[in-house]
C-alpha cells in the first residue's frame, strides 16, 4: 500500500467560524487573520495506492459554482486536483473509488463537473464508485437550516442518477487494514478513515480537527451542529493516537500536513510534525 498526499488548493474561511467560542486575541497568534478577519486554509485530499484500487478521500470545492460564490471563498494556490495527481503519477481517470468523508461543498464539491454546455453535470471521475452512508447521505439531501449553505445538491445529487453512489452501512472495517469511524459533532456521520500504513496507521481527520490547533479540546468549529460531541470526539481518538502512535492527517491546515501526539502534563499535545512522504 502507498499513500500521497494530493492538494487541491487553498481557500479563506472567517477565523472566528473555524476557532468558535475561542476568543480571537488568542487564536490569531497562532493562526493569524487578514484584514477581513479571514483565514487561510488547505484543501488536502488522500489518495490510497493498494492493489488494484485507487481510493481518494474527498475532492476539493470542484468548480461548478458561481463566481459570486467563490467571492466569499477567495481560493488561491497554484495546486490543483489534477496537477497534484499528475505529480503522484496518476490521472483522475485512474481513481477506483471515491471515499467522501461527508457532503459540505469543500468536501465534495470536484466529484462532479459541467458538461460541455454548462446545462448539467457529468462525473469528473468516470470509472470511480463514489461512497457515502445513508445516514449521512439523508441529512445531506434534507439539510437542517444551520448547515443548508453546505450541503450544495449540485454536488452530490447527481451521482445517485448516473449509478456512481455507493454506501456504507456501518463503522468498522471497511476493506483489510481500513477501518472507518463515524462522527456525529459536525455532521451526522461524517466517515473518519484510519488506514493501516507502514508500521503504523494513518488517520484521516476531515473536519473533525481541521487543523494542528483543533487538538485542542475547547477549540471546536462554529460550523460543528454538536460541539459536546464534537469535544468527545476528539477526546477518544486523540487517546487513541497516542496510545498507538496514530498518525493524524489534517484536511485544513495549510503549515501541518501529518502530526503525532503523546501524553503530556498539560493533556494531549503534538508531539512530531511532518509531510507524509517524509514518514
Amino acid at each position: 500500500m502507498k499513500l500521497y498526499s494530493i492538494q487541491t488548493g487553498y481557500f479563506k474561511l472567517d477565523g472566528g467560524s473555524m476557532f468558535g467560542v475561542v476568543p480571537k486575541s488568542i487564536w490569531n497568534k497562532i493562526h493569524p487573520a487578514d484584514e477581513n478577519n479571514l483565514c487561510r486554509w488547505a484543501m488536502r485530499c488522500l489518495l490510497i495506492e493498494d492493489n488494484n484500487r485507487l481510493i481518494l478521500i474527498d475532492t476539493g470545492i470542484g468548480n461548478k459554482q458561481d463566481t459570486k460564490f467563490f467571492s466569499h471563498y477567495h481560493l488561491h494556490g497554484d495546486e490543483s486536483l489534477d496537477r497534484s495527481l499528475r505529480k503522484v503519477g496518476f490521472h483522475r481517470d485512474d481513481i477506483t473509488d471515491i471515499f467522501l468523508t461527508h457532503l459540505h461543498f469543500d468536501h465534495c464539491g470536484g466529484v462532479l463537473e459541467w458538461d460541455s454546455a454548462r446545462n448539467g453535470f457529468l462525473p469528473a471521475f468516470k470509472q470511480a464508485k463514489v461512497w457515502s452512508n445513508p445516514m449521512h447521505w439523508q441529512a445531506a439531501m434534507y439539510p437542517n437550516p444551520r448547515e443548508k449553505a453546505s450541503f450544495l445538491k449540485e454536488n452530490f445529487e447527481p451521482i445517485e442518477s448516473q449509478g456512481q453512489l455507493h454506501m456504507i452501512h456501518e463503522q468498522g472495517e471497511w476493506l483489510p487494514g481500513w477501518h472507518n469511524m463515524f462522527a456525529n459533532g459536525h455532521t451526522d456521520a461524517m466517515m473518519l478513515p484510519r488506514i493501516r500504513y507502514k508500521d503504523t496507521e494513518v488517520w484521516y481527520m476531515a473536519d473533525l480537527m481541521a487543523s494542528q490547533h483543533h487538538i485542542k479540546i475547547p477549540y471546536v468549529m462554529g460550523f460543528d451542529i454538536r460541539p459536546l460531541d464534537v469535544m468527545k470526539e476528539k477526546q477518544q481518538v486523540l487517546n487513541y493516537a497516542a496510545k498507538n502512535q496514530t498518525i493524524l492527517f489534517f484536511e485544513h491546515d495549510p503549515d501541518c500536513e501529518c502530526a503525532l501526539v503523546t501524553e503530556s502534563e498539560k493533556g494531549i499535545v503534538i508531539s512530531e510534525k511532518f509531510r507524509l512522504d517524509e514518514y
